[in-house]
């Protein structure tokens, strides 16, 4: 059965008297480091001397290189999943590791003899602080993957309260059902969505809709956005009332249209890669080969020409146009 967790099943106690090292000073860990230090807990930043670690001295952090971290009682890796690997982490038998992504650990590239653990925030890095200090947290996926002291569960959740990972409530997964579902949302569903889009585009453009008009529709008016929005906040059921009837009838009615498209073995086969480890040995790979595959594929997928029609847009069309 599944476990929801709220605030109340979380002691800040359980950390009482323990010093907590963020690792890592970007859109997460310095989300990471503001909440837990308004939590009331002890913190210092571990980062290369660099520009984040100027960044954390000017927001009041002691900052030090990245072994430092391993004197701490609990240690917060938060940094990319490939990069994790190549860290000089040696914690102490009794302490606790965390990552924010249940990668490394469900595919055996975090290998620790301590405690470790994963609270996942469902949420981008910087909105994990805005939620913080508006006060109304975000939802999480938290998970002890190895308890060496008895006590790793009381301090993960103890440090998802911290980060205001509880506010909303938190799912208790194991790390590699985290990294699975987080994974194949990335390879199965957003590429299915992505050729949904690219097909409508075509269609319409053959129907002679300006392209303007299209993105338009699609991304600029916010009124997909929105739509989304009343789906988490009342449910798909519930958000079908404030469509017209002209609209419930075309979406039901024309919803078995796509039945024969076998999206389905597709899609098993990708998460297949996900979860028998094929995909994460193929990141390895390329991450060793200094990345040439992604930089080529970045390189397509954002390529100037494409930002500049963006960014063109945006300034005729939308919030940006309303801004001037």
């Amino acid at each position: 059965m599944t476990v929801i967790l709220n605030e109340s099943d979380a002691q800040l106690d359980a950390l009482a008297g323990q010093r907590v090292a963020v690792i890592g000073y970007g859109n997460q860990g310095r989300s990471w480091a503001l909440n837990l230090r308004d939590s009331g807990l002890d913190v210092v930043v571990c980062v290369r001397a660099d520009q984040t670690r100027d960044t954390a001295e000017a927001d009041g952090f002691t900052a030090s290189d990245l072994e430092g971290a391993n004197d701490a009682d609990v240690i917060c890796v938060l940094v990319p999943d490939d990069v994790i690997p190549s860290l000089p982490l040696a914690p102490r038998s009794d302490a606790l590791v965390i990552v924010a992504s249940g990668y490394t650990l469900a595919f055996g590239r975090l290998d620790l003899p301590c405690d470790t653990g994963m609270v996942a925030p469902r949420m981008l890095g910087p909105e994990v602080r805005r939620c913080y200090l508006e006060g109304v947290g975000f939802i999480t996926a938290v998970g002890v993957h190895s308890d060496v002291t008895g006590t790793a569960r009381a301090r993960v959740l103890a440090v998802a309260k911290a980060i205001g990972g509880l506010r909303q409530g938190a799912i208790e997964l194991t790390a590699k059902q985290e990294a699975v579902l987080d994974l194949a949302v990335e390879q199965a569903m957003a590429p299915a969505l992505r050729r949904v889009s690219e097909s409508f585009v075509q269609v319409m453009l053959e129907q002679g809709i300006p392209i303007e008009a299209i993105v338009t529709e699609l991304v600029l008016s916010g009124e997909v956005e929105r739509t989304y929005r009343l789906v988490r906040l009342e449910g798909g059921a519930a958000q079908m009332a404030y469509h017209s009837p002209t609209s419930q009838y075309g979406q039901m009615s024309r919803a078995g249209r796509y039945g024969h498209l076998d999206l389905v073995s597709t899609m098993r086969e990708l998460v297949e890669d996900i979860a028998s480890g094929r995909f994460a040995d193929e990141w390895d790979a390329e991450r060793d080969a200094g990345y040439p595959k992604f930089e080529a594929l970045r390189a397509k997928a954002m390529a100037p020409e494409i930002l500049a029609f963006e960014a063109d847009l945006r300034s005729k069309l939308g919030e940006s146009a309303a801004a001037t």
